[in-house]
Order: C-alpha cells, then sequence, then structure tokens
C-alpha cells in the first residue's frame, strides 16, 4: 500500500507499506513510477537486475529508490512492475530484485525526479510490518 501526500510544492511525498522490507521496497518502486510515468499503462516488456547493500533498513530503502531512478535514466525505460529480495548476510542489508518495464515513451512520462532526498525521510518498523516516508526532489 501506499498513499500521497501533497503538502509540499517543489517535492513529492508518499508513504509506502509492506509486511517485510522485500514488499516495503516493492511498494515504494511502484509509489515512485506513480510520479515518474504512467505505470498502469507501462508494459513489463524487459527487466533489469538491480542490487543493493546498506547498513540499516532505511539507508537500504533510499539506495534501492535511488538506484532504480539511476537505471531508469541509463536504461531510458519506465518501470511498472518490481520483484525484490532482501537478505541480512555479513552485518549487510542486501536487496535483490527485478524492475520489468519498457523504453521511454513521452505519452507515459509524467514527472521528473530528480532524486529521493534525506527531507522528513524515514523508515520505520510497525505492529504489521515497515513503512517508508519518500520524499522526491521534482
Amino acid at each position: 500500500m501506499y498513499k500521497f501526500v501533497d503538502d509540499l510544492t517543489s517535492d513529492v511525498m508518499f508513504v509506502a507499506e509492506g509486511k517485510n522490507l522485500a514488499e516495503l521496497l516493492e511498494q515504494a518502486s511502484m509509489a515512485l513510477f506513480e510520479v515518474v510515468c504512467q505505470r498502469d499503462k507501462v508494459e513489463p516488456k524487459e527487466f533489469i537486475e538491480i542490487k543493493v547493500e546498506a547498513d540499516s533498513p532505511r539507508e537500504l530503502v533510499h539506495e534501492w529508490l535511488s538506484k532504480l531512478l539511476t537505471e531508469s535514466d541509463i536504461n531510458e525505460m519506465f518501470f511498472s512492475k518490481f520483484d525484490v529480495e532482501v537478505e541480512k548476510k555479513d552485518g549487510k542489508l542486501i536487496a535483490r530484485g527485478k524492475a520489468w518495464g519498457e523504453p521511454y515513451s513521452p505519452e507515459k512520462g509524467e514527472t521528473v525526479v530528480k532524486g529521493v532526498t534525506y527531507y522528513n525521510f524515514s523508515v520505520e518498523k510497525t505492529k504489521d510490518g515497515w513503512r517508508a516516508k519518500v520524499v522526491c526532489d521534482i
């Protein structure tokens, strides 16, 4: 589940939730690409593989979303579907997954997201799983 918060002018904020960190990353990825493109119109034709490592859940979410934006730019793709696994190894959190989508098309584009900021950024454990509050610089 994710929802948008509209109290910002030059940024977009959303809250994503998941029962575990993998689901949280998937939900946050979907919310991010709702901002970037018309995600419901993007066909999951091709995929790229993504891997990030972090020391904390907060850092993991930030690194994952930042890497998605970078890969979107490098590969000139919009993404619509995400599959993520998270494991803990040697004291690090490792997220591996795939992002499916299709090449950029102007008619499916929405807002250019410059990056995921640390302003009001939070990741917290809840009684039902995990919640992230994410602010995108647009």
